[in-house]
């Protein structure tokens, strides 16, 4: 089920009828990492240049390396932390094109079937904010396990894989029934949405794949949902 849903995920991103969606989403990732990466060089550059200045008079000639050391340490620094917000940045930007990309995905995939309604936008939002901020305290905890040898990358993909496969199940699953409906069926079937997560988190880590992250994500739930749903429905006897 998982992988026949990432198939079709897959198997939909560069096609015709994603086209718009799949620049508008790149276009605003790149266009946020953007802002991101040149806020926090302002922001490394502020705290770590006055120090340096106001040393280097009192300091012999050969001193001048400490400041290219103190730059290679805040560069490292810096595409640390911007890694850490790759995850936040594509659940916000999920969160503003998930309903385009499902919608393509229901069009095109599933015909037959009514298609879903978008989540209205003040419960997205708010859906959007909170999971924003549980990505960013997962991602904080993982980046402290990072100190722990052995477990560090297994953090990283259990982190987002659980946050990621609940975030994105979910919006699919609310386009078509209420939210506390969306909820239980996600907790019913966690095994595999968690999973599927973890799916996402794979895509997520490798790099310029990581920037359509989430019409990856949102197309592979979509496909999930209509599984799920269906196994769901079926009487016990014929489900697999």
């Amino acid at each position: 089920m998982i992988l026949d849903a990432a198939r079709a995920a897959a198997g939909n991103l560069f096609t015709a009828e994603f086209r718009s969606v799949f620049f508008k989403t790149l276009g605003l990732t790149l266009l946020a990492l953007a802002g991101l990466w040149f806020g926090l060089k302002e922001t490394f550059d502020w705290l770590a240049l006055p120090w340096i200045d106001a040393l280097m008079p009192g300091l012999p000639s050969w001193a001048g390396w400490l400041s290219f050391v103190t730059a290679i340490a805040a560069g490292i620094g810096l595409a640390l932390v911007l890694a850490l917000l790759i995850a936040p940045v594509t659940a916000i930007v999920a969160g503003l094109f998930l309903d385009d990309a499902a919608e393509t995905v229901e069009r095109v995939a599933y015909p037959q079937d009514p298609p879903g309604r978008a989540v209205p936008v003040i419960p997205a939002l708010v859906m959007s904010l909170k999971f924003l901020f549980v990505v960013i305290l997962g991602n904080l905890f993982a980046l402290l396990l990072l100190l722990i040898p052995g477990i560090n990358i297994g953090a990283f993909f259990i982190v987002n894989g659980y946050l990621l496969g609940r975030e994105f199940f979910e919006f699919a699953a609310m386009r078509f029934r209420p939210e506390a409906e969306a909820k239980a069926l996600r907790r019913k079937y966690a095994g595999t949405v968690f999973l599927a997560g973890l799916v996402i988190a794979g895509f997520l880590a490798v790099p310029l794949l990581n920037l359509v992250t989430p019409l990856f994500a949102a197309a592979m739930m979509v496909h999930l949902h209509k599984m799920v749903a269906a196994r769901d429905a079926a009487p016990a006897g014929l489900r697999r």
